[in-house]
């Protein structure tokens, strides 16, 4: 018996629909979610933040696919993957009415649970659409598919980058100039005002939430699924049949390569503007700086759509991605000023392609077991709950190291964030150690 992924096989003729309503969800979670980068120096400023508390903004997000992963899974396997769709982005829309009585009491942890809500919703509607798009065509081709998807999903980062920049940072160079000298009472007021500033946005965004939720459950799209045989593979001269998930090891190196690789991603989008805020530059310029890593992002999946799989593997697209990943940073630790944020935003090219090939090479031999195991991989997402904490800790700590030390405030701030990137090294080595070797154990030999 094969141990490749079957599916129910979509004619060709139909799958251009239900393709570009999955890419219209990438999209709409890829908005949502690379918000991040322009709330976390938003917050820092609001609720008068550090580094590390300041990238909760993060964790509340993506710890919420750990919670919410498995619970997903069974979800879809009741109502199907369209009704999950649906669910999903009604949870995102009562996340964002959150974000008023946030607002309004300039409570932070009632902002991280508006944030850690819509990251639950956010949950749904990918543990049912990403295994969805994977198993709507030939294996092999997975990684074109997905590349499709994150061209969808970071352009709509980038718009959210945009617009949430433009509504959140501008003015902040000034206001946190005002801060230093006004008296609390007049402070207060100041902050108040800087929070309400989401209201608006957030409203918009959960009408239209719950407008697409209602649109999704009449959307033509087609049931696939994996094939429910058993799997089996050859020990020796024995066949074996696999009944557990646990009989997978490439799968469970794949979460963690997912694990590492969602803490870079978010590292390389979330960080860059607070990065460049750090090196003294101004707001004005440093809130478009997440658009040059989704841009780099999106020439890259675009590469992807061309080469994958006629010219080039998924599995060489993620060795070569991991490589970059680790020169790239290296980068980012040994230049200064704008040159070492443009390799952060380098990472975008380094980072495109390392989910889209993930996810195919984890999946690979799941069989009956696909649905469990894309629940683990959505629960790898909690990497962005993990890793830019972790990035904001080292900073934090190298901060307050080289202040001890005589080091002059300013110097030692871009010191320290600079410093933090040290932390990117050992997980694209992972992901690289995946690509030439950890997706292939277990499995059984062609």
């Amino acid at each position: 018996m094969s141990n490749t992924t079957e599916l129910h096989e979509t004619p060709k003729n139909t799958s251009l629909v239900p393709i570009l309503i999955i890419a219209g969800l990438f999209f709409i979670f890829g908005f949502v979610t690379w918000i991040n980068g322009a709330l976390i120096p938003f917050m820092k400023t609001i609720n008068e933040l550090t580094d590390a508390q300041s990238y909760l903004v993060a964790s509340a997000s993506y710890i919420s696919f750990v919670v919410m992963a498995l619970p997903a899974s069974y979800i879809i396997e009741k109502v199907g993957y369209k009704k999950g769709m649906s669910f999903g982005l009604a949870l995102m829309g009562i996340g964002a009415l959150v974000f008023i009585p946030a607002a309004e009491a300039r409570t932070y942890t009632l902002f991280l649970t508006g944030i850690f809500i819509q990251g639950l919703g956010m949950t749904l509607l990918q543990t049912a659409s990403n295994p969805y798009i994977t198993i709507l065509g030939p294996m092999e081709s997975a990684a074109k598919r997905i590349a499709i998807m994150g061209i969808a999903n970071k352009i709509a980062g980038a718009l959210g980058s945009l617009i949430f920049g433009a509504i959140l940072l501008s003015g902040i160079d000034e206001i946190k100039e005002k801060l230093t000298t006004v008296s609390l009472d007049e402070k207060t007021t100041l902050l108040n005002e800087m929070a309400d500033s989401v209201v608006m946005p957030y409203i918009i965004m959960a009408v239209v939430l719950f407008i697409l939720a209602i649109l999704i459950t009449k959307a033509p799209l087609p049931h696939v699924e994996a094939d429910e045989t058993d799997e089996e593979t050859v020990e020796g001269s024995v066949v074996v049949k696999k009944t557990s998930i646990f009989q997978f090891p490439h799968l469970w190196l794949g979460v963690l390569a997912l694990f590492l690789y969602v803490g870079v991603e978010v590292i390389a989008g979330d960080t860059i503007i607070s990065y460049g805020l750090s090196l003294g530059m101004p707001g004005e310029e440093a809130k478009s700086f997440t658009l040059m890593t989704l841009f780099a992002m999106v020439g890259t999946y675009l590469l992807g759509v061309i080469l994958i799989p006629k010219y080039v593997s998924q599995v060489l697209a993620l060795k070569v991605s991991a490589i970059l990943g680790i020169v790239f940073a290296i980068c980012v630790l040994y230049t200064t000023g704008f040159t070492s944020v443009l390799f952060v935003a380098a990472l975008g090219i380094s980072n495109a392609l390392v989910w889209p090939a993930i996810w195919p090479l984890a999946l690979n031999g799941m069989g009956k077991f696909t649905k469990t195991a894309s629940a683990l991989l959505i629960m790898a997402i909690s990497g962005g709950a993990i890793i830019p904490p972790l990035y904001g800790a080292l900073v934090d700590s190298k901060k307050i190291e080289l202040i001890a030390q005589g080091v002059e405030q300013a110097t030692a701030t871009a010191t320290a964030a600079t410093s933090g990137y040290w932390i990117l090294i050992p997980c694209y080595a992972f992901i690289l150690f995946f690509a030439v070797y950890g997706h292939k154990v277990g499995l059984k030999k062609a």
